[in-house]
């Protein structure tokens, strides 16, 4: 409904994590704040958290992550750096699930679905998927790229404007990916509990690992006030979400990491124990 270089920092993608800009300073400032992507939130969020995500996605944050997560030439280093790298934990996912040989037979839930980089290939694989996305730019923008990729296989596709906690249904497979940068370490469990609410065999999610090196990396874009900062970034402990995972019956499978120099994500596939 988030990345970083060896002195900038942390993200994750999709639906959007970190702001990137033309200079590393910016791109440093914007690791204290700043994805995916993806996205990516009522009560298991921090209300100012949820409002200030809701406003970045649907202005500022919209238009410049409309441009890195496209074919548009209009992006600096950095923020091709974060494209290719967000890039590469989509195509992860989609080589775990063409592993599977079975898409077109499957239902999809991709919560925080930004643009669609994840939503549009289920769709050219035959899936089904329900979208969703805090900002209703994001799912227009989606919905838009949907129609023009798939034509009028794009009824499988359902987009909605939602925050996570206001989902329901029930899906084989739930993806949110770059996402949980927004949720903080407190309230993580609940976001994944919930994902997995709605899932009957499979969770795929993505978020930034919170180590002593990205830790040290954060604190230090904290010095560097700007007008580039967006939204909170909040790193979680893989074994924190392992953890949660757990508590809600399921056991991961699969793990992948994807780092470039301004992008880092940690990659599960967790299924229903």
């Amino acid at each position: 409904m988030v990345r970083i270089v060896a002195v900038a920092l942390l993200a994750c993608g999709a639906e959007a994590f970190l702001a990137p800009s033309a200079q590393l300073n910016t791109a440093v400032r914007s690791v204290a704040v700043s994805r995916s992507s993806a996205l990516h939130m009522s009560t298991p969020v921090v209300d100012k958290d949820k409002e200030e995500v809701t406003e970045y996605f649907n202005n500022n944050g919209f238009e410049r992550w409309n441009k890195i997560y496209s074919d548009s030439d209009e992006v600096n280093a950095v923020q091709k750096d974060i494209r290719d790298g967000h890039g590469q934990t989509v195509d992860k996912v989609l080589a775990w699930i063409d592993a599977d040989g079975d898409a077109a037979k499957r239902t999809f839930c991709d919560a925080g679905c930004g643009v669609g980089s994840l939503t549009i290939p289920l769709g050219m694989r035959g899936a089904k998927v329900a979208a969703s996305d805090i900002s209703k730019a994001m799912t227009t923008e989606a919905a838009a790229r949907t129609k023009v990729a798939l034509g009028s296989d794009a009824k499988r596709i359902t987009f909605q404007t939602s925050d996570l906690e206001s989902l329901s249904g029930s899906y084989d497979t739930v993806c949110c990916i770059d996402v949980m940068i927004h949720y903080p370490t407190d309230k993580m469990t609940e976001m994944v509990s919930k994902l997995c609410s709605m899932a009957t065999n499979r969770v795929i999610i993505s978020f930034a690992p919170d180590t002593w090196y990205y830790t040290a990396l954060k604190a230090f874009g904290g010095l560097f006030p700007g007008p580039s900062k967006t939204t909170r970034a909040y790193l979680h402990k893989e074994e924190a979400v392992i953890a949660a995972l757990k508590s809600a019956g399921f056991e991961v499978q699969r793990t992948q990491f994807t780092g470039t120099n301004f992008y880092f994500s940690r990659l599960l596939e967790a299924t229903r124990a």
